[in-house]
């Protein structure tokens, strides 16, 4: 049942239409996979164990290229395709790119946690290394010289010592390569490297700007309806009864109740949102959130929760010398929304034996198996197209505006679009959810940390498993149905120098108040914030230099490098703090922190300027510096653009950002009730990054984001003396936490 490219029918917003552009790079895109059909008519192979699932050959010279990671807007669809033209041997501009197709592409899994090359890409690499040992093997048998004899490039396979070569498309002339995958197909030197770590253009840069590009929310299908799902006025309730005819002055306007999964669908956008609005139903009454002040208390007494140690190093010292100064302190990171620009939509064409669902996203054959479960379809009829989506990083409301598009077109016997609204999206995406962590340590005065204690309260869905529901489903009363977990947000709870003993405990909390989900980078800015601030708040209560006492204790080179690059670009000059103007009307402050992401992958540190205006409360972060080593990098301003939005997204939510809730529901529906950042808040911003070809490629979409709260809070003590535990760090905070310092 796939629907051609002509069947369908992309409305464009036309504000931006008029005017030219030339562009100087053409690379093939097909959006979504999607719009696309198997090339040629051709079956795909889809066994991530095949080379066929990751490349196929032309006769027009061209490849296509088929990638199971999608690109959320991190630049994949640029840098993927770079990695498989060096490693092959041809030309980037060649490429025709297929992305997040559950008929067409292979599983790669989810794009998350900063895998989109470090494993995706570095399985293509190995796909295209594997592919071009195929057609060199092919070459020799054809040329009667030696495979070492012969080199591909420019796509064909021609002697090193000259002469003419054999085009790849000739050389397979017409078959599928049929070899596995490789693992130990050579690759090629980086000093040979004459694509990957260049910084081409993205391909879709110019559609954004111009306004032609296709997002989910611009797909219509012929014959398709539109549709909006009510939700209850507190989360829990359930359908008690429905006035149908509150409607029946709205033509075309059509009820769908599934218990209590409650929907209007109509042939036009307008008329669904106008009954949507003046459908009467009745609710039962539910209370079930916490009270909101008393949070940090409620995670803390949580009734069932588990604990477990995940970190035991050294010994407690049996005496500590004179001079030791011992602290102990709290930090708490909220439950905050994804805030997407765009709020999420899907479309769903649902018949009785199979099942089309174009979706935003990030984890399209992991969301395959779960839709194909609800739907009661076998999981090779269900497939799931990738076009994006106006922002996501990690599970926004994608996968619940995916499911109620399903259930819809199922009830309907035709193509369904859900598009949430701003109080949907706010108001009913999983959110990242709220952790709590109490840290105590001992110091001495050269700044040997003796002692490190970390006890963190956070949700069990972050050990992996699979329960976070889906909201159609789940009222629908369908079995089965589970979402996806909240990610390893227990990472890097630990600080990455040395300590005489060490010790994290975590206790794992049955339930959130709200729906938890993966938030970009999960865990890991509110961990990192513990962490970098407690080191911060060591070195003050042993009146040592920030920088130096970091330095004293990390061992990594990386990260020792990385930190004397921040330093050197701040010019900072040796002190412990806070500074000395503390009492000044706009008091000025500077810090630093530092992470090794998940202790495995990307070395991250940042140094922050920041100005608090005393009066009025109000942060204004003014510059931010950052020294970045995600290995070999395969598009500079690929990278570049990956941390500038890291930071950028990361002081909004560290500044601004937090969902606020009563008994019943979640009450900031809106940008007044969740403000994020402006673009008069942004700083100067100065990245160093370094480049390590020889090195694995270790992900960029992350890991920035974990450095920004320390380096803010730190910058605020030292500009302030205020010690900012609690993020956001809004202007009524740090009234607060001046008050209570005064008293």
């Amino acid at each position: 049942m796939s629907t051609s490219l002509d069947q369908l029918r992309i409305s464009r917003r036309a504000v931006l239409k008029g005017g030219a552009l030339t562009v100087g790079f053409a690379l093939t895109v097909t959006p979504g996979a999607a719009l696309a059909q198997a090339v040629g008519g051709v079956s795909r192979r889809t066994d991530a164990t095949q080379v066929d699932a990751y490349l196929a050959v032309n006769g027009d010279g061209t490849v296509t290229l088929y990638c199971g990671k999608v690109d959320l807007g991190q630049g994949l669809r640029i840098a993927i395709p770079q990695i498989a033209a060096e490693e092959l041997g041809i030309g980037v501009d060649r490429i025709k790119y297929i992305e997040g197709d559950t008929a067409l592409t292979p599983n790669q899994g989810r794009t998350s946690g900063s895998t989109g090359i470090q494993r995706g890409g570095m399985q293509i690499r190995q796909a295209a290394a594997t592919a071009r040992k195929a057609l060199v093997d092919l070459a020799a048998q054809r040329l009667n010289l030696r495979p070492d004899d012969l080199i591909a490039a420019d796509g064909e396979v021609r002697p090193k010592a000259g002469g003419d070569g054999i085009r790849f498309a000739d050389l397979l002339d017409g078959r599928k390569f049929d070899v596995k995958l490789d693992p130990k197909a050579p690759l090629k030197d980086p000093a040979s490297y004459t694509v990957v770590g260049k910084s081409l253009p993205r391909p879709d840069v110019a559609a954004k700007c111009l306004g032609t590009a296709t997002y989910i929310h611009d797909l219509t299908l012929p014959d398709m309806l539109h549709a909006r799902v009510i939700r209850p006025p507190a989360i829990g309730a359930t359908l008690v009864a429905v006035d149908e005819g509150s409607i029946k002055d709205l033509a075309g306007a059509r009820v769908v109740r599934l218990k209590d999964f409650l929907a209007v669908v109509a042939d036009d956008e307008w008329t669904t949102v106008r009954a949507a609005r003046s459908l009467r139903a009745q609710w039962s009454e539910a209370s079930n959130l916490p009270v909101q002040d008393r949070l940090t208390e409620t995670l803390r007494t949580a009734a069932g929760a588990t604990a477990e140690t995940l970190v035991t190093r050294g010994t407690p010292p049996s005496a500590q010398p004179q001079d030791t100064k011992t602290l102990s302190a709290s930090y708490f990171w909220p439950m905050q929304s994804h805030a997407s620009l765009g709020p999420s939509c899907a479309v769903a064409d649902v018949r009785t034996d199979e099942a089309t669902i174009w979706t935003a996203s990030q984890g399209m054959h992991d969301n395959r198996v779960t839709y194909a479960r609800f739907l009661g379809l076998p999981l090779d009829k269900v497939r799931l197209i990738y076009l994006e989506g106006s922002g996501c990083y990690g599970m926004n409301g994608h996968e619940d505006a995916a499911a109620d598009a399903a259930i819809l077109s199922r009830a309907m016997g035709r193509p369904v679009r859900v598009q949430w609204s701003r109080a949907d999206e706010l108001g009913w995406d999983p959110k990242g959810p709220p952790q709590l962590l109490d840290l105590s340590g001992s110091v001495d005065a050269e700044g040997r940390i003796l002692d490190w204690r970390t006890e963190m309260w956070i949700p069990q869905t972050t050990k992996g498993l699979l329960n976070i529901p889906l909201l159609g489903p789940q009222a629908a009363g369908l079995d089965n149905v589970v979402g996806l977990n909240t990610g390893l947000i227990s990472q890097n709870g630990d600080p990455p120098y040395e300590a005489a003993h060490m010790q994290v405990v975590v206790h794992w909390l049955k339930e959130t108040p709200l729906r938890p989900a993966p938030l970009r980078s999960p865990g890991k800015p509110a961990n990192c914030f513990a962490v970098e601030s407690f080191i911060d708040e060591l070195a003050a209560a042993a009146r040592l230099d920030p920088v130096a006492f970091r330095l004293r204790g990390l061992k990594n080179p990386r990260g020792v490098e990385l930190i004397k690059r921040v330093a050197a670009m701040m010019k900072w000059e040796p002190r412990a703090s806070p500074g000395p103007n503390i009492v000044a009307a706009v008091a000025r402050g500077r810090g630093m922190s530092y992470i090794h992401y998940k202790h495995s992958e990307t070395f991250v540190a940042m140094g922050m300027e920041v100005a608090v205006e005393q009066a009025s409360g109000r942060i204004q972060v003014e510059r931010v510096v950052c020294a970045h080593d995600c290995g070999q990098m395969i598009n500079p301003d690929g990278v570049r653009s990956q941390v500038e939005g890291s930071i950028l997204q990361t002081i909004s939510r560290v500044l601004m950002e937090e969902v606020k809730f009563d008994r019943s529901r979640v009450t900031s529906v809106d940008w007044t009730g969740y403000p994020i950042l402006r673009f008069s808040d942004v700083p100067r911003i100065e990245i160093d990054l370094v480049d390590r070809p020889t090195e694995p490629p270790l992900g960029a979409g992350e890991a920035a984001c974990a450095a920004v709260g320390a380096a803010l809070a730190n910058a605020v003590f030292d500009a302030t003396g205020l010690r900012l535990r609690t993020v956001p760090f809004t202007p009524e905070r740090v009234k607060a936490v001046q008050n209570s310092k005064a008293i």
